[in-house]
């Protein structure tokens, strides 16, 4: 009962005198205010990121093995894998006989070219072939129009499903619906258009700067099989459990296809969304920690300034301590008074901090990418601004409390 009326005293006495040194108060919050405006665009930076990425790779499938040449993230030397014997379509095929009832396979191949339809022309944009199974190991649907079928497939048919960059660099506001574009040199009828998935990240894949192509076409059209381009395989597992087991279970029989003995090491790559997910939390963690460490010295300065500030308070209130103490305030009283104020410093700062991060952030999510200052944010920086004042304050606060009420009588 006593501490707590010993608290409401304190904090009343932190903000009168808060009021007092309103221009003090103010100036004294600016090194938080920066301090806090660091911490908050760091951390909501990491979760723009974050979302960047997922909404990026949301066409990857968390349920889906990719067996290629390569790998996406390589570690080692670089020209092992480049010297791997390319994946044909007749092992693809193979491969999927062999999991007939248990998984769902798609080869895909992938290169580049000009893309035309009357004066407009795109450079360099991707094209995929594949089949009808891109579907059912893809997130991606049509937004309007169909996607490649079966039949397409089986008859070479030279028809291909374009992504929203691809419609809008040479369409416009036009239905490119049975509009005919010419690919490299070969022409293509546009049967739909992809629904927007999401721009590249950090030099990935741009999933709506693609055109996808049956892959018989692909093959007859640029030649992919003639031994310099190697096929990608998508394998769906049958639930997001059994990745693992399947896992095995599809490097096993992509052995057997390859006729790799035991002791041989595989010489094709295991790729799943994991993979991806591993290495841009590695890099986020150092940019997210590099980030902390230059907000923490912006704070460092705060502090100072902070506890500058308290002493000369101390200092200029040593007759009121020497008081308070005549009439019997306790150690603890005085110490939390100054306590109280130096926190509330910093408290104000935060909020001030907090609502300039808020808006910096919307420019972000306006301009850059997807960005929000969440509850758990607000949070932690209030935490950190009212911890910084209690470690920037204590010392003042531990001085002005052990001061001898009669020395602190007769200061001038």
């Amino acid at each position: 009962m006593k501490l707590a009326i010993d608290i409401g005293e304190s904090f009343q006495i932190a903000i009168s005198a808060i009021r007092a040194n309103k221009a003090r108060g103010v100036l004294t919050t600016l090194g938080i205010i920066i301090g806090i405006i660091a911490v908050v665009l760091t951390m909501t930076a990491a979760n723009g990121l974050h979302n960047q990425f997922r909404q990026s790779f949301a066409a990857v499938g968390a349920d889906v093995i990719y067996v290629s040449r390569m790998p996406w993230v390589v570690m080692g030397d670089f020209f092992t894998y480049r010297n791997r014997p390319a994946i044909e379509l007749r092992e693809a095929r193979e491969l999927e006989g062999r999991l007939r009832g248990r998984g769902i396979v798609n080869p895909s191949m992938s290169t580049q070219r000009d893309v035309k339809y009357r004066a407009e022309t795109i450079d360099a944009m991707r094209i995929v072939g594949t089949t009808e199974k891109q579907m059912l190991v893809s997130s991606g649907r049509p937004q309007s129009g169909r996607f490649i079928m079966g039949s397409d497939v089986t008859y070479k048919k030279n028809v291909c499903v374009i992504g929203t960059n691809v419609r809008d660099g040479l369409f416009g506001s036009a239905n490119p619906l049975n509009k005919k574009i010419k690919i490299g040199r070969a022409v293509f009828r546009v049967i739909g258009v992809m629904e927007e998935q999401g721009g590249s990240f950090l030099g990935g894949p741009n999933f709506d700067r693609q055109i996808f192509v049956p892959i018989t076409s692909y093959v007859k059209a640029f030649g992919g099989q003639r031994g310099r381009q190697s096929v990608n395989i998508s394998v769906k597992a049958p639930s997001k459990e059994a990745m693992e087991d399947f896992e095995f279970v599809v490097i096993g029989e992509m052995r057997k296809i390859r006729k790799l003995r035991p002791a041989e090491p595989d010489n094709f790559s295991i790729n799943k969304l994991d993979t991806l997910v591993g290495a841009f939390n590695n890099v986020m963690g150092v940019v997210l920690l590099v980030g902390l460490l230059v907000t923490s010295i912006s704070l460092f300065v705060g502090g100072v300034g902070v506890m500058n500030i308290m002493f000369v308070s101390v200092t200029e209130r040593t007759r009121e301590i020497g008081i308070r103490k005549a009439i019997g305030a306790k150690r603890r009283s005085i110490l939390l008074q100054f306590l109280f104020e130096s926190a509330i410093i910093c408290l104000l700062g935060g909020v001030i901090g907090i609502v300039l991060a808020s808006l910096l952030t919307a420019v972000i999510n306006t301009v850059l990418m997807p960005a929000s200052v969440s509850v758990s944010i607000v949070i932690v920086a209030v935490t950190v601004a009212v911890a910084v004042g209690v470690v920037a304050g204590f010392v003042p606060a531990w001085r002005g409390s052990k001061l001898d009420p009669v020395e602190a009588l007769r200061y001038e």
